[in-house]
C-alpha cells in the first residue's frame, strides 16, 4: 500500500450513485460539453473550450500525467451510466516524499446543487488516505468561488488562508484559497 499503488492499475471507485473510472478519449464530446460553459471555466485555469479537439487534448493530458505517476484524475459518471462523463476529481501534485497531495474537480452545471461533488470528494479523499497513505490533501481554489470553498468544508477541509496574487490567470494576478484535511482528521 501506498501512493504507488494508485499507479499499478487504474483504481475504480463507487458511492451510492457515482461510479468513479478512468478517463477515455471517447469522453471528449461530454467533457466538451461542460468545458465549453463560461460558467465552469469562470475560476478555472483554463478559458473555455471552442473545440472538441481541446477536450481531447486535456484528456491526453491527465493520461500521460497518470502513466508518469504524477496525478490521478478519475471521470466522474453516474452508475446507471458510466459512459456519460459529467465531470472529473483527482489528485496532482503528488508529493511522495512528503505523503501530500492536492485536489481539483468541477462538474457540469447540470449536476450542481445535488451533492455530487460532495459525494465525490468523500470517495476520493478516503482513497487518497487509506490507499494512498497521504498524510496531508490540500485544495487551492479561487476565493470568490464560494461553492468549492463549501464542499471542501463539509468533506473536513480546514481553511488555512489567502495567498495574495497566487497564479496568473487568464492575463491576470489571482489570490488563491488554501485548504486542507489531514489523515488524523478524517472522519
Amino acid at each position: 500500500m501506498g501512493i504507488e499503488t494508485a499507479f499499478l492499475e487504474f483504481p475504480l471507485l463507487e458511492t451510492d450513485r457515482l461510479l468513479l473510472r478512468e478517463i477515455y478519449l471517447y469522453d471528449a464530446p461530454n467533457m466538451f460539453s461542460y468545458f465549453s460553459k463560461d460558467e465552469v471555466t469562470k475560476y478555472y485555469d483554463l478559458e473555455s473550450f471552442t473545440s472538441e479537439k481541446e477536450a481531447e487534448d486535456l484528456i491526453r493530458r491527465f493520461q500521460q500525467r497518470y502513466s508518469e505517476r504524477k496525478q490521478i484524475r478519475w471521470a466522474i459518471t453516474l452508475r446507471d451510466n458510466s459512459d456519460q462523463l459529467i465531470g472529473t476529481c483527482g489528485f496532482h501534485a503528488i508529493e511522495e516524499e512528503h505523503y501530500k497531495a492536492e485536489i481539483g474537480y468541477e462538474l457540469h452545471p447540470d449536476f450542481w446543487g445535488q451533492g455530487i461533488m460532495t459525494e465525490v470528494i468523500e470517495a476520493v479523499i478516503q482513497y487518497g488516505f487509506k490507499s494512498m497513505q497521504l498524510n496531508r490533501i490540500e485544495a487551492f481554489y479561487d476565493p470568490r468561488n464560494g461553492s468549492s470553498g463549501r464542499v471542501l468544508e463539509k468533506n473536513g477541509f480546514e481553511f488555512e488562508g489567502i495567498l495574495k496574487k497566487r497564479y496568473f490567470e487568464k492575463g491576470k494576478f489571482v489570490d488563491a484559497a488554501v485548504s486542507a484535511i489531514l489523515n488524523e482528521n478524517i472522519r
